[in-house]
């Protein structure tokens, strides 16, 4: 089945089975390997994009679902070859390890930061608890989040 979907503001065409993830099409079709793939079971929150500016995880989205719509993911955070504050922030606070759960976690965070500029400690880990971290103990993704606030 062919689908047409904008991502990260490029308009893309791809032929898709119908029982494909969104994860699997943006990774494999679209070359655009940000969103990791972990759990697909939308427990980890690696795959973590936007969907028409909804958090979710795009290995619980068919690529069907995604056609005519517009999705972001950690690669179209990015704008004129500048870094989201966001990414500077896990950048500058070495809130990574491994970094497989950083794209959706960087995701996450912008999402939070986009609704709500000043969140409280609850609302962070709130807003993160979807995201599985197995090497990193959160305290540096957590100030990550706290240097983000008010850059966004």
């Amino acid at each position: 089945m062919k689908i047409e979907l904008t991502v990260n503001g490029q308009h893309y065409e791809a032929d898709v089975w119908a029982g494909e993830s969104l994860l699997v099409t943006l990774r494999d079709r679209l070359e655009l390997p940000g969103s990791k793939n972990a759990c697909e079971q939308g427990e980890c929150g690696s795959c973590s994009v936007l969907l028409d500016g909804d958090l979710v995880c795009s290995c619980l989205v068919l690529a069907a679902q995604a056609d005519g719509h517009d999705v972001v993911t950690v690669e179209g955070l990015a704008q004129d070859g500048q870094l989201h504050p966001v990414q500077e922030a896990f950048a500058e606070t070495g809130a990574v390890q491994c970094g497989f759960c950083t794209p959706g976690l960087i995701v996450a965070t912008a999402d939070l930061l986009q609704r709500n500029p000043a969140p409280s400690e609850d609302e962070i880990r709130e807003a993160l608890s979807g995201n599985l971290c197995r090497c990193t103990g959160y305290a540096k993704i957590f100030d990550a989040v706290r240097v983000a606030v008010g850059r966004v």
